[in-house]
């Protein structure tokens, strides 16, 4: 029996080193909705500690109803083999949409890698993001 009844994630949230540049590339990435923006006040004393002010964040509204968010913390880049997050993963309806995804990312400039079949497990295709975090799309199997 589990120890706990959840249904899923409620919300994730990044942190980043550069909450302006990283809220540029997320409002171009996803252009989701976004439920709160402290980011305007990030710089300002104690914000940054604040549970109630966001810490200076930004959070988004996905299409299926969780939360992404953006919280501004040092100065160090990302390291995916460092202990805790290894890359965060969305999901797209089919491997045509990575496809435009190629496209659009080509067309913006943002580097990615190549679509990845995995066979029985769908699809994949990598981005990273301003802070080296490791943005994946992911597509069923044909």
């Amino acid at each position: 029996m589990a120890l706990v009844d959840s249904t899923g994630f409620a919300h994730v949230r990044l942190t980043v080193t550069d909450i302006g540049r990283s809220k540029q590339f997320y409002d171009d990435l996803f252009g989701w909705p976004i439920a709160v923006d402290a980011s305007d006040h990030a710089d300002e004393p104690g914000v940054r500690e604040s549970q109630e002010k966001f810490y200076g964040g930004v959070v988004y509204q996905t299409p299926q109803g969780t939360l992404f968010g953006l919280r501004p913390v040092g100065s160090t880049r990302f390291d995916s083999a460092q202990t805790g997050l290894d890359h965060v993963s969305f999901a797209l309806a089919s491997r045509a949409e990575l496809d435009d995804a190629v496209v659009a990312l080509d067309e913006r400039g943002i580097e990615h890698g190549e679509i990845t079949d995995l066979g029985d497990n769908g699809f994949i295709l990598s981005v990273q993001d301003p802070d080296d975090i490791n943005i994946e799309f992911t597509a069923p199997p044909r």
